[in-house]
């Protein structure tokens, strides 16, 4: 499914990445936990092929790969209701199923709303959603939840496990929670390295 191979990376003079490999199975879910700075979204970024490693190696053989990030990447001249159709069809007859994956996130009402209308917490959830109703066969979530209540937290990720079923998750946290809640196996990161 995705396998990164001895992945080193220096950014400024400073080894961001020292030799990292791991591998994710179909329907592995695996949690990189680690101090702010150490490295996690420069990984993720890494197995996204949105950064490329100075060495090492990067493969995926997922069908299909969705991302949250720590920021939301949302299309500020859309709703939130076009945002989710978006990775659907972007057609009127697949609007029921956006509404649907909104309505799972708790965030119907705001249907009708532009990213720039809605809360931080908001605009995370609905990145989920558009992230969700792609039906990756592998997940990227970088500290997703850490704008929400930790009630609402809860009831997201609920929703988030169930609707993963067998799909593969890397996530990057700082939450042994929710590594649980998620059903990650937990790889520990410091100084550019697992330890």
């Amino acid at each position: 499914m995705l396998e990164l191979q001895d992945v080193s990376l220096r950014f400024d003079g400073k080894q961001v990445l020292d030799g990292c490999s791991l591998h994710l199975r179909p329907g592995e879910r695996l949690a990189l936990m680690g101090p702010s700075g150490c490295g996690k979204t420069t990984l993720l970024r890494v197995a996204l092929s949105l950064q490329v490693p100075d060495s090492g190696r990067v493969k995926s053989t997922a069908r299909r790969t969705a991302a949250v990030f720590q920021e939301p990447r949302l299309l500020p001249w859309r709703t939130a209701a076009e945002n989710v159709n978006l990775v659907l069809s972007d057609r009127a007859e697949t609007m029921p199923e956006a509404l649907s994956w909104l309505e799972r996130l708790e965030l119907y009402d705001a249907r009708d709303q532009y990213p720039a209308e809605m809360s931080g917490g908001m605009q995370q959830r609905l990145s989920l959603a558009r992230a969700l109703a792609a039906a990756p066969a592998l997940l990227v979530l970088d500290e997703p939840f850490k704008a929400l209540d930790s009630a609402l937290r809860e009831r997201v990720m609920v929703t988030a496990k169930d609707a993963l079923q067998n799909a593969s998750l890397l996530l990057a946290t700082h939450s042994e929670a929710e590594a649980e809640a998620l059903g990650c196996r937990v790889l520990r990161y410091e100084d550019g390295r697992f330890v």
